[in-house]
């Protein structure tokens, strides 16, 4: 049977400050082997984003290994990226927003991601537990609106998401049944394309904002401009 309404909300600079951790990464890279490796493994991080359509930090340190065979340390770059306090970089307010969500209808964490360290980063960071295991983890989340219907569902879903891209892209698929919500955190939300999209059902500076919307603001709110 299907729910009256399901809210679907993404994780890296949605719930959680992804930029914040990667700027820790960059930072413990440069410390333990320097700024030439620290460079290098980015510039390898950014191909992979490019070819596969998200972060892949393993599989970029993977690569890197091949440049750095005798290198002990970097053989525990892995467990520190495993190991990373992500409870840390939760948005103000985040596991409020959720509870606060969770009053109307179920909540969904749908991110984009490899299958070991993104599901790893929303247990870790508690996210799992504050949904119930409610995760779904795609390459191109905008791409599977038939099997997050399967999986879960509704007559109506909220989509919340830092790329106005991907909410533009849910939008086209599921028309009225969608109401999206433009949390303006992270780079993305200030990218120069965000102009360029159909402008978001409803935008906000923080996701904590959203504990100050009631249950009509996510059903039928008129839309706001996207500075």
């Amino acid at each position: 049977m299907a729910d009256d309404i399901v809210f679907l909300i993404d994780c890296d600079n949605t719930l959680m400050d992804n930029d914040r951790v990667q700027s820790d990464l960059r930072e413990h890279m440069e410390k333990e082997f320097g700024a030439e490796a620290r460079d290098r493994y980015w510039s390898i991080y950014t191909e992979l984003f490019a070819q596969l359509g998200y972060a892949d930090y393993l599989g970029a340190l993977q690569r890197y290994r091949l440049d750095a065979m005798n290198d002990p340390k970097l053989l525990l770059m892995a467990g520190w990226l495993m190991n990373y306090r992500f409870a840390d970089r939760l948005y103000p307010g985040a596991l409020d927003v959720i509870k606060h969500l969770r009053q109307w209808g179920k909540v969904v964490i749908v991110s984009d991601g490899d299958v070991v360290f993104q599901p790893r980063k929303v247990e870790y960071s508690g996210l799992w537990d504050a949904v119930d295991g409610n995760v779904l983890i795609y390459i191109h989340k905008e791409t599977m609106l038939e099997q997050i219907e399967v999986a879960y569902p509704a007559r109506h879903y909220v989509m919340i998401d830092d790329k106005v891209r991907i909410l533009a892209a849910m939008k086209k698929g599921w028309g009225d049944r969608l109401t999206t919500v433009f949390p303006r955190q992270g780079h993305y939300a200030f990218a120069d394309d965000v102009a360029g999209y159909t402008t978001p059902d409803l935008a906000v500076d923080r996701i904590g904002d959203l504990l100050g919307y009631d249950l009509p603001a996510f059903t039928g709110v008129e839309k706001e401009t996207v500075s």
